[in-house]
């Protein structure tokens, strides 16, 4: 019984062995790899909304996904208070809200499905950089 065991065992480890080699072959790598590049917003060397000191108020402890278009502009709310997450919807504009927060102007290098932060806290607006993260974001109390 044991030497069956030792057989079995002895050829899945072979099998394996072969699989791996097959895949490093192809180009296929069983250690990790490089997390992809960090987005940057095209537009914010023409638009200094995206150097605000504040933050908004939190929407929200994890980030939307969205699919975003090479070439078009969005506008990404700081404030917080947008009914139309996680982009402006114009809100900041209500006199009576008295919001000095700006949006944030982007536009992205090529068409794909892109992070945008909703903790309103990242350092790379309007691009989630993981601060959600952080103790002191996911123990917050949502606004």
């Amino acid at each position: 019984m044991i030497s069956v065991l030792l057989v079995c065992r002895t050829l899945k480890n072979h099998v394996n062995n072969q699989l791996r080699q097959s895949l490093r072959v192809a180009g296929f790598s069983s250690k990790k790899t490089e997390p992809p590049p960090i987005p940057r917003n095209l537009l914010q060397d023409l638009h200094t909304a995206s150097q605000q000191k504040e933050c908004g108020v939190m929407y929200d402890k994890k980030p939307f996904k969205v699919r975003c278009e090479a070439g078009k502009r969005y506008s990404w709310c700081l404030c917080g208070k947008s009914r139309n997450q996680p982009f402006c919807d114009g809100t900041h504009r209500d006199v009576f809200l008295k919001i000095k927060l700006r949006p944030v102007h982007f536009a992205v290098e090529e068409t794909k499905d892109y992070w945008l932060c909703n903790c309103k806290q990242t350092s790379n607006r309007p691009f989630c950089d993981g601060t959600h993260k952080k103790p002191e974001i996911q123990e917050a109390v949502k606004s």
